[in-house]
């Protein structure tokens, strides 16, 4: 029960998967990260997505440096994440 309370007021999962997002573009600060850490302890379904989110970034990162050889940045691959999210509209 308690779980829940913290879960919807103090940050839903769409605010958590933005934070991650976020995370992965810049820095984010502490009181986010503490939020982010909470609801991460709690939430099964934003653990998974942050895996999946990882394993994504990676992929991506190895893909690109082979077909281009150059390094690529975070900013490029979370511009392609968000071309991807805005053809899927969601």
């Amino acid at each position: 029960m308690l779980a829940k309370i913290i879960h919807m007021i103090f940050l839903p999962c769409s605010e958590a998967s933005l934070l991650m997002e976020k995370r992965n573009e810049e820095n984010i600060s502490p009181k986010e990260k503490w939020k982010l850490s909470l609801h991460l302890k709690i939430c099964k379904w934003c653990r998974a997505y942050k895996e999946k989110l990882e394993i994504l970034d990676d992929i991506l990162k190895r893909k690109l440096a082979q077909e281009e050889n150059i390094k690529i940045n975070n900013s490029e691959i979370q511009g392609f994440k968000d071309k991807v999210i805005k053809n899927l509209d969601i």
